[in-house]
């Protein structure tokens, strides 16, 4: 009787344990599979999310044109450090841009153009600068009156977008019109120069930088 009853112990314990082991191993897979997969999700949101703010920020950001590229990726040279200063300020950290800052300093404009509220920019680069022989360009920069006027004429006293470029006519505060026109990415300021790089934003302005120095009407 004793051995029948040592038996019937046994199988009851190995019934037992063929039940309990395997519901153990899968609340453990279980866990652990969760667990990976949480902690694989969590630091590959880690890795891609400081890309994908940028990409969204420079989305943001709005703006168009093949020139666009070579402005600095980070820094106060860049779309975002751009927006946060006033306009000459701004244009100042900008590499493509020291020739015109050099002239809005000469022209006694940094205050006037810093403490402007929503205006619009047309910034020529250093290559728009290059184009213009250097004997003229000298002339023009020597003469403040003359250099003061040049400048005038590429500011709109009001905020231009990419849509406001399709086909307009804006006065400068040069007092003298300016005409835009195009369509997609490519746009015009009066038949002569391209917007190399749209719709940039600084605090107190959007620029749209161009690749020809545009001179105004003679009366």
């Amino acid at each position: 009787m004793t051995s029948t009853t040592t038996r019937a112990r046994r199988v009851l314990l190995a019934a037992t344990a063929a039940v309990v082991l395997p519901l153990g191993l899968t609340a453990c897979g279980g866990d652990d599979g969760g667990s990976d997969k949480a902690s694989d999700k969590k630091n590959e949101q880690s890795k891609s999310s400081p890309k994908e703010t940028d990409d969204k920020q420079d989305t943001a950001m709005g703006t168009f044109g093949d020139a666009c590229k070579t402005v600095p990726k980070s820094g106060k040279g860049s779309f975002k450090g751009m927006a946060q200063d006033p306009v000459a300020t701004a244009a100042s950290n900008n590499p493509q841009l020291s020739t015109l800052v050099d002239a809005v300093k000469k022209a006694g404009l940094v205050d006037t153009l810093n403490s402007a509220k929503d205006i619009t920019v047309f910034a020529p680069t250093n290559d728009a600068f290059k184009k213009i022989p250097k004997a003229d360009l000298d002339k023009v920069m020597s003469d403040k009156e003359m250099l003061k006027k040049v400048l005038t004429y590429h500011v709109v006293g009001e905020p231009l977008d990419k849509a406001k470029l399709a086909d307009g006519s804006y006065p400068t505060l040069e007092k003298q019109k300016l005409t835009t026109k195009g369509s997609g990415d490519a746009y015009k300021v009066n038949d002569s120069a391209n917007v190399a790089c749209g719709n940039v934003k600084t605090a107190n302005a959007t620029v749209h930088i161009i690749d020809t120095v545009l001179m105004p009407p003679k009366k």
